[in-house]
């Protein structure tokens, strides 16, 4: 059937104006009542709505800028300083839509539109197989940005078995892009949704500690983490005040836990782990950091037994030795605050070890500490 010509357009919108109904609007203009009824429903349909912007992207005008900016030959540095942009921002946009030869500011547009249509389906939701790996390894307490990394490594020609760490953590807490189990959010590290309050402390009885070295005289070798043998150690602290010690070797971030059964005094700790790290090779001694606990109030006969001098970070300077404190976070998913550690076993401990030093590390492009350690000590 021939298509309404622009004049049979005019007269069907006047007659309508008039109230006449599509039957008589037909028989006047020569065309099917049908015909006639499709052309007024599309002038009865509302307008597209125009999508919600949101403030930190590109607006049409803005693009309509970058398009004659680059007409005129303007750098896009130059662009992005009229815009008030990131001169990144421009060549992202710049790049995403055909460089500068081909960039047209319409089409740009549209095309940005057209991925604001939402919802969108989650990765996960569409693809079985990735929901599956995902859910099995959060279930062995491995964070969403392990589990992400370890993806591009494990299937390097497979993009369908990719998603990154905020889709899972979406999925996980978002109740509307829920594809994962919601169970499955306690393997997360973290037990909380909030922040501490500034200034919050754990109280551990620390007080001045005599004959120290201070971590400013630790040999360049252990800043860089050239070599392996310098480690980071403190107490991860349990119910009545009950503790274990934390050990972290700072190349190769191998953990390695001890059970502290005589309690935490400076002597019982002295001697727990002089009794561990004697147990090392020679090349994994050179060092340890401390922090300005009490409990290393007999760092001389620690030296004495094991030959590593102890140095301790400054007063309230946990990033000193942030290694050691990213580690206690990842030990807190196995003894959240206030429970009872004083049960677990030297061999339950080397089991917790075990399993931290077996997940991939971004630090370590995504090896696992123990493959790291293998590698050291070639």
């Amino acid at each position: 059937m021939e298509r309404l010509s622009e004049r049979e357009k005019q007269e069907i919108e006047r007659l309508s104006a008039l109230g006449l109904p599509s039957r008589l609007i037909g028989k006047q203009i020569g065309r099917h009542h049908r015909t006639v009824w499709g052309h007024i429903s599309r002038l009865r349909r509302p307008p597209a709505r125009e999508p919600v912007r949101c403030l930190l992207r590109l607006s049409l005008a803005e693009r309509e800028e970058i398009s004659r900016g680059l007409v005129g030959g303007e750098s896009l540095r130059a662009i992005a300083r009229r815009l008030g942009r990131s001169a990144s921002t421009v060549s992202r946009e710049v790049a995403a839509n055909g460089g500068r030869k081909r960039y047209r500011a319409c089409s740009a547009d549209r095309a940005a539109v057209r991925r604001m249509v939402r919802p969108k389906v989650s990765k996960l939701a569409a693809c079985a197989r990735l929901r599956a790996v995902v859910e099995a390894k959060l279930e062995l307490r491995w964070s969403p940005q392990q589990i992400s990394g370890w993806l591009v490594e494990t299937f390097p020609d497979d993009p369908e078995m990719r998603v990154s760490h905020e889709t899972i953590y979406l999925s996980l807490f978002v109740q509307a892009r829920g594809a994962l189990r919601k169970e499955l959010t306690r393997y997360l590290r973290s037990g909380h949704s909030t922040r501490r309050p500034q200034g919050h402390s754990v109280m551990n009885g620390q007080g001045q500690l005599r004959g120290t070295l201070n971590i400013s005289e630790r040999p360049a070798e252990a800043n860089d983490r050239a070599v392996p043998g310098h480690w980071e150690g403190d107490l991860l602290m349990g119910k009545r005040m009950h503790a274990m010690a934390t050990l972290v070797e700072r190349k190769t971030r191998f953990v390695m836990l001890i059970a502290l059964p005589d309690g935490h005094a400076a002597d019982a700790v002295a001697d727990a782990l002089a009794a561990k790290v004697t147990e090392l090779p020679e090349q994994l001694r050179r060092s340890l950091t401390w922090d300005q606990g009490k409990e290393m109030a007999d760092h001389a006969r620690f030296t004495v037994k094991t030959g590593l001098p102890v140095y301790f970070c400054d007063p309230r300077s946990p990033w000193q030795r942030g290694s050691n404190e990213n580690t206690n976070g990842l030990l807190r998913q196995y003894f959240p605050k206030r429970s009872e550690i004083a049960h677990f076993t030297q061999a339950d401990l080397d089991g917790v070890a075990a399993e931290l030093n077996g997940r991939p590390r971004q630090t370590l492009g995504w090896k696992t500490p123990s493959q790291a350690l293998d590698e050291a000590l070639r």
